[in-house]
């Protein structure tokens, strides 16, 4: 676990022996089962998470139907917004395959960061990188057609068709899973000819 944790630091910065020493020494790292829900509704949470292996889940119910708007996967970060706020959670956050994850806090990444200012640069950089990430999606998902959005994450997230079921793959398109069914059928049909 902490390989795959320090080989994606690398990417950023050069941590020393110790450095890493004083990162494990926080007990970062976590394994969570399939099906375990990370944040409810309404719930207060300073939890902020880092996705080593498998696949987190963002979604709302709304009239008792649940509507993702996120899936987060390996070497991707999940701050959510009731950890910024402090208020009640409006969403949920699931795991949709055994995963593992480091958790971190505010308080905690204080420590880290005292302890190595890098990090704290690191972090600043994966921030501004995931926003601009994050702005580039809305815009594509605004600015597309159902057979658009699924054709970007074929291009763009494929692995997210094997990993995740139908109904939910469906839910963060915006379409019904029988509309779901309609286009990969449309588009093959089309590549086919």
């Amino acid at each position: 676990m902490q390989d795959l944790l320090f080989d994606f630091i690398s990417k950023y910065i050069s941590l020393t022996e110790d450095e890493k020493e004083a990162m494990l020494s926080l007990d970062i790292f976590r394994t969570v089962k399939k099906g375990t829900i990370l944040l409810k509704e309404g719930q207060k949470s300073q939890d902020v998470y880092f996705i080593l292996k498998g696949c987190l889940r963002k979604y709302y119910i709304i009239n008792g139907e649940e509507k993702t708007t996120a899936f987060f996967t390996e070497m991707e970060s999940l701050t959510p917004h009731c950890v910024i706020n402090n208020a009640p959670s409006e969403y949920f956050i699931s795991c949709e395959e055994n995963t593992i994850l480091t958790v971190g806090n505010p308080n905690r990444n204080v420590e880290i960061f005292t302890k190595s200012p890098k990090f704290d640069l690191m972090c600043r950089i994966l921030s501004e990188e995931t926003l601009a990430k994050h702005q580039i999606n809305f815009d594509e998902f605004k600015t597309s057609s159902p057979e658009q959005r699924y054709l970007n994450l074929l291009k763009n997230r494929p692995d997210l068709i094997q990993r995740v079921p139908q109904n939910q793959l469906a839910s963060y398109l915006g379409i019904k899973p029988q509309s779901l069914s309609r286009l990969r059928a449309r588009i093959l049909e089309k590549s086919k000819a």
